[in-house]
Formats: C-alpha cells, structure tokens, sequence
C-alpha cells in the first residue's frame, strides 16, 4: 500500500476555513434582486449543487446521519446507499479502505473539503486514516457523479466528494461522545463552539482519541484528532478564519491479499469455511518469560497538521473576492520488509498457522556477521518503513461578480507548491546487527543499525522532513510539484431555467529528485541521468456547461456535457521509479455527457440519471504478486504499469425517497453500468527494485488484450456494475428512530491482471466475476431531552451486517475454475480448478481476495450543551 502522505484529505481538512465559504455564502452573498442565482449554487469555491438548479447528479448525506449511522464503519462507507459508489474496508486496516464511483478509482475521484481538493499531488491518492476527526466536524457530505460542477482543474472524471466542515461561528455550545464497538474499539471526543461575539471573534475546537482493532487479525490501531478555528468579523465587509487541525495515528494493517485457500486452511476451527479476519501480515515472537507476541510486517504511521486562513471580502454588492492560504506539513509512512536471510524473504517464513515465524527469521539473522567486509549487502532480513512525508503551500483565490438579476461571473486562480521526501529507514531489525545498503551510488556500501520506532509519531508540523542520508536505505527520491490554474465560469438564471459554462486551465511542472544518483555518471535505460530531472511542464485544461428546466413545481430536467485534457500522474512522467522521462507522455482525454429527470412532491422525490464517460489514453501503475513458477521459490513483490488504456462507462441511476407518513420513510437506490475497455494496451512488469521481468508471459513491452473486456479495478480493489439499496427509517415515538438497510452489489469484477491479459487466448472471458451479496444493517437512536431544551443525551447501536453474510468484498487476481493447475509440486498439476473440487461459492480458491467484515456492531453514548 502507498503511504498515507499521498493522502492529502488533509491538505485542508482544511475545515472551516472555506467552511466559511459555505456559512457566509449562505449568509451574505452579494447581495440582488434574483435570489435564483444566488441559489443556483456556484458560490464561493464551495460548488454546492442546489436542488433542481445545478444541473448535475448529487447526493448529499447530512451530519445527522453520519454521527447517527456510522460507528466504526470507514467514513466513505456512508456513501453506500447512494446511486453508483461502492466502498468498501479493503485490507481491513484502519482508514485503509477503498472507493469507486461510476466504476472509477479514488484517485481519479476529486475528494475535496469545503470545496478545496486535497487528493495527492503526486499520485491521487487519498487515504482516510488521516482524518478519523473528519466525521466529527462534518455538517454534510456531498457527492457529484461525473465532472460534477467544481471550477477547478481537478481529477474528477468519476466525481466529487465534498466534506463541508462546521465554521468557528456556530451557536455556543458542545458536546461529549463516547463510542463502543466490536475488538476493543474506543472513541472518545469533546467539542465545543463560543458562539460569535459581539465584536465578531468566535472560535471552535474538537478532540478526540480513537483506538482498538478492526475486525481483522492485529489490526491495532491508534489516532488522536485536534481541530481549532479562530473566527473574526470586524464587519459586513471581511470575515477572516484560521483553522489548524490534524490526526495524527498509527495503525497496523493487511495489505496482501490472501488466497482463498489459506482463507480456508487457517481457519482454527478446521472447519472447511473461510476464516475472514486472517492476516497474513503479522507473526509471532517468543519472548524472555516464554510468552509470544505479535509482530506486525505492515504498519501506517502519519500526522498531517493543515493550517489555513480564510478571507471573505465583501466589497461591494455586486462584488466578492474569497481568498485563502494554507500550508500542510505531513510526516510518517508505512512500514514492510526488506532485504533476505538464508536465501529466503519473509515469505519463506511462515509457519503452520500462516504466521510469521519470527523466531527463525532473529536466530537467522543473528547469525550473518555485517562486519566482515566481504558480508553482501541485502543479507539481513528487516522491517523497513518506507517514508512519505511532504510540505505543502497554496493560495487559492475567487473573484464573483453579478453583472444583473440573470447574468453573473467568477474568475479565480488555485496555484500550489509541493515537494515530498521518498526514502526508507529501519524500523526493526529482527534480531540482525545492522542492514548492509549499497544502492546509494555516493557512497561506499554501508551498515544501517538506527531504528525508527513506527508508532513514534512527529507531532511537530515544523520538525525535519529526512532522517540522515546515511540512515536511509532501499531508495531516496523526492517530488517536487508546481501547479498553476485558472479558472472562469459564467451562470444564467431566468424564471426556470438554469445555465452555467465554466472552464479551467493549468499547468503541472513535475521534477523527480533521486538522491542515490550521481550526476552526470550514472545510467538508467542506456541515458546518462542526473539527480535532477528538471521540471517537466504538463499543460491541461477543461470545460463543461449544463442546463436545468423546471417544468413545473414537480417535474425538472437537465443535462451537462464536458472535456477533460488531464495531465497523468507523476509516475507516468517518470515511469519504473527512474529519472528518465516517459517519450510517449500524454494528456489523459475525458468526455462526459448525462442527462436527469426530477421528480418532487410532498411525499414521494425521485431521479433518474443516464450518463456515457469516455476515458482514452490512460495509464496505470498497480502492485502486483509475481508466481516464478519455480517449486518452493516464493512469490516476487512487483508493479506492473500499463499506457494507452480506453475505457467506455455507461450507465443508469435511480434514487428515491417516500415519506408516506410523518413516521415512516423509505429510501431506495438502484445504479446499473456497463464498463468496458476498449482497444488493447501495452503492459511492462518490474519487481521492487525496478528490474523488468516476465513472469507467466507479462514482460516488459507486451500487448495486452483488453478490447470489450469489462473494467476491474488496480491491485486489490474491485469494481461492481450493479448496486442497489432500500432502506426505512421509523420514528414510532418523538425522539426515536429506528432503521434498517438491504445493500446488493452484482457484476463485481475483479482487479484487472496483467498477466492473464498479455494472453490473446484470455482476452474473451475477461476479468473474473465475484459472486453476488446482499447485506442487512440496522440500527437505532433516541435523544433524551432534559428541562433546558439546549441539553440533552443520545444513545444509539448500530449493528452491521445482521445476518454474518460471508461474502468477498475485493478481488486481486483473474484465476477461472477452467484454469489448469501448473505447479510442479501440487497433487493436482494438470487438473483444472474444477476438476480438482478447489471451488469456493464458483470461484478458484488460488485467488487472492479480500472478504468483507463479518457481523460487527457499534454503539455511542453522547451529552450535548
């Protein structure tokens, strides 16, 4: 798994500080004669989709459901019940899910807070375990399906999700929670809001500590949340915000796949069923007194503090300009193995429960003597923490103008800094004296013996960003990021209709920095390379437009059609982890159209959403396990990067909610797609330290054929083509609700294999299908007022997948039952999966997967005031 520094959610949890865009926008918008355009959404740098204005597919979640029906779910996992998204825990770890909207990944999903995108600059990515304080100071999420209606240059060719955050000038008041679930959780939290002064300085601030495992095996986990907003009004003209919050955590984690089988053959009941909470990850260690306690190989560590200031300038009243600043400083990363003793890699390690026997891996390490200058390097075996830290600066600017009742404007920049620090240091030994490095050309072949203790976080936003060259080990790069974009937009708003059209355009300048380089002396693919590349300038630009027609108080339509030029990601640039640039380098090219129907009445709303999404000239990088083939030889840890891919995304949506009486309300949710690649593309393979291989026909530079295949997903990640939802609520008593939800996902496509693709002949049947599943929560709260109507306690459970359903959530290989078995030692060499009875519910048990949690349960107790 990536480092969670890729995450930026946090640059810029950023809060209230465009929270404030959102309050004041709804607040003190310029102010006209045509409340309409006011409305029609595009505020600020917000982007909010109104209700029948904004001519996009939304779904909005608002805080009460959140604090009501998460409990230790991951927080996108409150998306489920809306039209096209698919979340799920991933591994297992915590904040270590996934989520797909329309088919596409998250990282080509532009995740955004108060409207300010926080995706990685380097790579997309967006990891949640950063901000277990989000939920918290959440008043609604808000996602848009396709291009959405964000002006800015940002990733979102499957969509949006919009944290809106509380602001500083809430009303007085707090609050206390206590949360309990299954494994020990524990989340504890305070709040609190001055309320606005009559000077205009207001202020808020939350903490709060979560901690326990996760349904999983040694998933333990640890994360503390702190946010504070300093608000000050002087007048009706400014209002400036500062916001500082962050979380810093650490948790353990499964990020390989297991298969089927091993699900199956570790199972302590020996019972034939899978056992869903196996980790494969972690071993065990006696110790002095003869007790045995857990290791874990794979391990997140990060803190990630965001502060930013927020200007709203009211200058007259036909004219606004919103500003903001921020810097985000984030320090960790995740921890695996490295190197190899007595001719084996951790994974020849294991022992009869499917553990790491880490006895053996400390009594073989001991014995390799490092101070023998003939000693090799790599020769020890250890844990390795591979650091992702980044320093992260940005402006972000909106000019709004309304020219008249029905015509208005806004221009604005969003321009960014970034530079992130790759490189990997010890963080346990294993019982050797040291790790003998000798990848880093600047210097003779040196020992490693400092530690790095993953569990100790940076809690300093301003402490050093490296440990010394001479501790780090493995590699040691950094990226460096300048992004500069403009954007516009123009609304119309008369009578009923609706219209906007908006462009943006930017310019991303990546530089890869390798500090095991030698200028000008060393050589990466027949190129003489430095350790600076030099920036390479990506230009790219977008535009889109869209209309909405009320019919009348019921009925409305709309449509929206866009083009997306997006510049690809960092490792693209600089593909296989080398400074040399990629000669066949192009913009990914998105076209997006869709069309909607509303329908409102007193008791029943309903929309119907069609939408197409082409995405040519794709490329991908996705981690892959590589099977030599050879009995006894263990697994090669590699990526695989493929270019030139064409996807097609088409779909349907359906969404609904019917209150036909004051207690009874019922929601419903169907989605239904058809994603295909289109045309083939080209794959390379490479193990972790970049050198090309070819395993089971996946070489460098081979032809993959995909034409009509359906979308799966990259590493262990899968995509479903059907979703859908009905859920009531009943409030039989005031202050009561009682609710339940049936989730189905179908068509759940495996992650997309590069080795199974590079054969014409497995182009036909596809990508592996997951069985279908259906899922059942339930839950329920009641508030108990007290004699102030200000104070008052809530309780409420929620338990998860009521019936135990076993069921796989992920898929990472594309192994069928017709396959034929091929291992040189294996009993049934020769059979097919099928012929051999090794079928789990009609899917080969040598796939590795990922199940869903099992029945899990959460319940909080909290005293408002």
């Amino acid at each position: 798994m990536k480092l969670i520094n890729k995450s930026m959610l946090t640059v810029l949890i950023t809060l209230s500080t465009a929270s404030i865009y959102y309050a004041q926008e709804t607040q003190d918008t310029v102010k006209s004669k045509s409340k309409d355009i006011e409305e029609v959404i595009l505020q600020g740098v917000t982007d909010i989709a109104k209700d029948r204005k904004t001519p996009v597919a939304a779904s909005t979640i608002k805080a009460a459901q959140i604090i009501e029906r998460l409990g230790n779910q991951e927080l996108t996992e409150i998306l489920n019940t809306t039209p096209s998204v698919y979340a799920t825990k991933s591994g297992g770890g915590f904040g270590d899910g996934g989520i797909t909207m329309r088919g596409f990944e998250s990282r080509n999903i532009a995740v955004m807070v108060n409207g300010m995108p926080v995706n990685d600059m380097e790579g997309g990515s967006v990891y949640y375990s950063n901000w277990t304080g989000l939920a918290d100071v959440t008043s609604f999420v808000q996602t848009q399906r396709g291009l959405g209606s964000s002006k800015l240059g940002i990733a979102s060719v499957g969509g949006t999700i919009n944290f809106i955050t509380r602001s500083a000038d809430m009303r007085k008041g707090g609050v206390v929670r206590l949360g309990v679930g299954n494994d020990d959780y524990l989340k504890t939290s305070f709040a609190y809001n001055t309320g606005k002064t009559d000077k205009g300085w207001s202020s808020s601030f939350l903490m709060s500590r979560t901690a326990g495992g996760t349904y999983v095996e040694n998933t333990e986990f640890e994360a503390y949340a702190y946010y504070f907003a300093l608000g000050w009004e002087p007048n009706k003209k400014h209002n400036f915000q500062f916001t500082l919050t962050s979380s810093p955590q650490w948790h353990n984690q499964r990020t390989f796949a297991p298969t089927i089988a091993n699900y199956i053959n570790f199972n302590p009941d020996k019972d034939g069923t899978p056992y869903r909470q196996y980790n494969s990850d972690f071993g065990y260690k006696t110790g002095a007194n003869g007790e045995r306690y857990a290791i874990a190989n794979r391990a997140n560590y990060y803190a990630k503090p965001v502060m930013m200031l927020n200007w709203d300038f009211n200058m007259s009243e036909k004219s606004k300009l919103s500003t903001v600043l921020y810097m985000s400083n984030g320090r960790g990363g995740g921890t695996g193995d490295l190197g190899r003793v007595a001719n084996k890699s951790l994974t020849g390690f294991y022992d009869t429960t499917g553990h790491f026997d880490y006895d053996a891996v400390f009594a073989a390490n001991q014995a390799v003597n490092l101070s023998n200058p003939a000693a090799p390097a790599n020769s020890t075996l250890i844990r390795r923490a591979s650091v992702n830290s980044h320093d992260w600066y940005g402006i972000l600017a909106n000019f709004q103008h309304k020219l008249n009742d029905n015509w208005n404007f806004s221009i604005g920049t969003d321009d960014r800094y970034y530079y992130g620090y790759h490189y990997q240091v010890a963080s346990d030994l294993y019982g050797a004296s040291g790790y003998k490095e000798n990848k880093n050309l600047n210097v003779a072949p040196y020992v490693v013996s400092n530690v790095y203790d993953y569990k100790k976080l940076s809690w300093n936003p301003f402490g050093g960003s490296t440990a010394p060259l001479t501790d780090q080990i493995g590699y040691s790069n950094d990226g460096e990021v300048l992004w500069y974009s403009g954007f516009a937009q123009v609304e119309y708003t008369k009578n009923n209709l609706s219209a906007f059209v908006q462009g943006s355009v930017s310019n991303q300048s990546y530089q890869r920095i390798d500090n095991f380089v030698i200028d000008g002396v060393t050589k990466q693919q027949g190129q003489t390379v430095n350790r600076k590349t030099g920036f390479q300038n990506l230009f790219g630009y977008n535009v889109k437009g869209g209309a909405n027609y009320n019919i009348n108080d019921n009925h409305n339509v709309f449509a929206n059609i866009g083009y997306y030029s997006k510049q690809p990601f960092m490792n693209s640039v600089f593909p296989s982890n080398l400074q040399v640039v990629n000669p066949t380098l192009t913009n990914e090219k998105i076209f997006s159209a869709e069309v909607g129907y509303g329908f409102r009445s007193s008791k029943l709303n309903a929309n119907v959403n069609l939408y197409r999404t082409e995405w040519k000239d794709r490329w991908l990088r996705r981690s892959m396990q590589f099977d030599t083939g050879v009995p006894g030889s263990p697994t090669i840890n590699g990526y695989a990067e493929i270019s030139g891919i064409t996807q097609v995304h088409m779909g349907v949506e359906v969404d609904a909610v019917y209150k036909p009486f004051q207690f009874l309300e019922f929601q419903g949710m169907l989605s239904y797609g058809d994603y295909q690649y289109r045309g083939n593309a080209s794959g390379s393979t490479f193990d972790d330290n970049n050198n090309p291989i070819t395993i089971a026909g996946a070489g460098a530079n081979s032809t993959l054929y995909l034409d009509r295949v359906k979308v799966g997903g990259s590493s262990s990640n899968s995509i479903p083509q059907v979703t859908a939802s009905l859920g009531t609520t009943v409030r039989p008593v005031k202050d009561l609700n009682v609710y339940g939800t049936w989730r189905y996902v179908g068509k759940l496509y495996s992650s997309i294999d590069v080795a199974t693709f590079s054969n014409i002949a497995n182009q036909e049947r596809g990508v592996l299908q997951l069985p279908d599943f259906d899922l059942f929560d339930i839950g329920a709260s009641y508030k108990i007022r007290l004699k102030n109507t200000t104070q008052y306690f809530t309780i409420g459970a929620n338990v998860y997948n009521l019936f135990d359903t076993t069921y796989i959530a992920d898929g990472a290989t594309n192994i069928f039952g017709s396959d034929v078995i091929t291992g040189n030692t294996d009993p049934d060499k020769g059979k097919t999966y099928e012929q051999a009875g090794r079928m789990y519910n009609g899917v080969a048990t040598a796939n590795r997967v990922f199940f869903g949690f099992g029945r899990t349960w959460a319940a909080n107790l909290s005293f408002n005031f």
